[in-house]
């Protein structure tokens, strides 16, 4: 289940009905929060997996002197399971709801330092890696689950390359917002106008495509990271009707499209009670 272990996959496979996971029957997909690296930010680890894994898509973090490392919360949630296996399997192990049907776990755990029912924000503490359970080394096993069944881990927005020891550096808890506009627009976006929102709340980007023609706006939040608040962004191109992105979401509103090839858009967005609504603009 990590990086250097080789576990004893019979005593895995008859463990996983008493650990409560499932291996068939793919769930309908459902939006995953924004897993960071479960280490504190700048620590690099290497993500290991293996087509003989159990579960086959878990992830096994591994580093030099990673025994006795600060294992963070992977996005904010609610811990639902605190365990403690010995020798056998997971050894000590944590769960953590994040709703929707998306729970993390982090096994062969030295220490653990959360309980059942306490809410824990993205990067907070919830124990130290180690050695526990069926293991032949010191790593991180970790697993991101969508209704019981294991997923292929995605981290800060990029995909853990199977089967492969890929290096990651966390930015967990590193402060600010871990998206930029051009990532939320995509390939091609550029940055061409933007508007801090009050009371340091977020900012409004306008991105345009040179190449497509299109406008993209997204309202990055610069609070409340990475918990569901009220955020949204908008983009009206002139003569057409607006289109809004709007709800309670973690670290940002958006993206928001429409072509406009020299015609004028009007854009902004907002954050709580914080917006900004341009006038026609950028005609070009």
């Amino acid at each position: 289940m990590s990086r250097l272990r080789r576990l004893a996959l019979l005593a895995a496979a008859a463990a996983l009905p008493a650990l409560g996971l499932t291996l068939a029957g793919q769930a309908p997909a459902s939006a995953a929060p924004n897993f960071q690296v479960p280490f504190k930010c700048g620590v690099t680890v290497t993500a290991a997996t293996f087509g003989d894994h159990v579960p086959q898509n878990s992830v096994d973090f591994q580093k030099s002197g990673i025994t006795g490392m600060p294992v963070l919360a992977s996005a904010s949630g609610t811990v639902t399971r605190v365990e403690n296996r010995g020798s056998e399997s997971y050894g000590r192990w944590i769960e953590i709801d994040h709703g929707s049907g998306w729970r993390t776990r982090y096994a062969h755990l030295s220490t653990q330092s959360v309980s059942v029912g306490q809410s824990v924000a993205g990067g907070k503490q919830i124990g130290t890696a180690g050695a526990t359970g069926n293991v032949s080394g010191p790593h991180l096993h970790f697993e991101e689950n969508l209704n019981g069944v294991t997923q292929r881990a995605v981290l800060n927005g990029v995909a853990v390359p199977y089967y492969d020891h890929t290096s990651f550096t966390s930015k967990n808890a590193c402060g600010g917002n871990p998206y930029s506009a051009e990532e939320v627009c995509g390939d091609g976006f550029s940055v061409v106008d933007q508007q801090a929102l009050a009371n340091s709340s977020g900012t409004a980007y306008l991105l345009y495509n040179a190449s497509t023609k299109a406008n993209c706006v997204t309202t990055l939040k610069s609070t409340s990271l990475g918990t569901a608040s009220a955020v949204s962004a908008f983009l009206e191109v002139q003569g057409s009707a607006r289109v809004t992105d709007s709800g309670d979401f973690t670290y940002y509103a958006g993206p928001v499209k429409k072509t406009a090839a020299a015609t004028c858009v009007k854009w902004g967005g907002s954050v709580g009670s914080n917006t900004y609504e341009s006038g026609f603009e950028h005609c070009g």
